[in-house]
């Protein structure tokens, strides 16, 4: 299993990676914590998960668009902050890409998971381990779309992993105890 016998990383597996997500919030949260991975472990993430949560406010999209360049000094000065001003200005950046999606599609979440049939997708393979991958058709649509609408920072790879995370794809094994859990999940 990727989380080893890190607490954190086992803490965030058994209560968080892969239940179907609907919170705008932490649909925001999540993609600005994949965001802030790139090239980082994601333990190392989550061990800055709460620094970045008083960084951007609890990761209020609302909130987080309305950032100055004031906002980026001070997010950039934060003792324990990934210090990366790009990954920074690029929260920003979707913050404001993801109310747009809000207002146009009535949650953000409802625009995610109309891709997937409102139903967690699993792919013949995935619970066995016979078939790994960090992206596929589905995460190029979504990323490819999310860039035309101006996102940044958000590649087919980094769109796989959100979709692991936000449970729109059960890449649980089918071993773990979570898969059953998830399996036949109808979110609609």
């Amino acid at each position: 299993m990727w989380t080893g016998d890190d607490p954190l990383l086992i803490e965030y597996h058994d209560k968080e990676w892969g239940v179907p997500l609907f919170d705008d919030d932490k649909q925001f949260e999540f993609l600005s914590m994949e965001v802030m991975q790139c090239g980082l472990s994601w333990l190392t993430v989550l061990r800055k998960r709460e620094i970045m949560r008083k960084s951007f406010d609890d990761f209020s999209p609302k909130t987080v668009s309305q950032y100055t360049d004031e906002d980026v000094a001070r997010i950039m000065n934060t003792e324990g902050m990934i210090r990366s001003e790009r990954k920074i200005r690029s929260i920003i950046n979707n913050a404001k890409h993801f109310i747009e999606i809000q207002e146009e599609h009535g949650s953000f979440s409802d625009f995610l998971w109309s891709y997937v049939g409102f139903k967690p997708v699993e792919y013949p393979g995935h619970a066995d381990g016979t078939v790994l991958v960090s992206r596929n058709e589905l995460s190029d649509q979504i990323s490819h779309d999310l860039k035309k609408r101006g996102f940044s920072y958000l590649g087919s790879i980094t769109i796989y992993s959100h979709l692991q995370a936000a449970g729109l794809i059960n890449d649980h094994y089918a071993y773990c105890f979570r898969y059953e859990q998830l399996k036949d999940v109808n979110t609609h």
